[in-house]
């Protein structure tokens, strides 16, 4: 799922630090579900979406 938002302009509207979203993104941090619902709630897509999303991006998902 790519919608375009920047890194840092993610992360602000997560109110989380530039650097440690980086760290998510890069799987050096794995989140907490509050930090998960505040990320869904900053890209505007349910939990679940961002989950399944993840899922399928690291070839986890229900096809594999």
């Amino acid at each position: 799922m790519n919608q375009g938002v920047a890194q840092e302009e993610l992360a602000a509207l997560a109110g989380i630090e530039r650097s440690h979203m980086g760290k998510i993104e890069r799987g050096e941090h794995l989140p907490s579900l509050a930090l998960i619902l505040k990320i869904a709630a900053a890209l505007k897509i349910s939990s679940t979406e961002l989950m399944a999303a993840t899922e399928c991006n690291i070839g986890a998902g229900p096809d594999t």
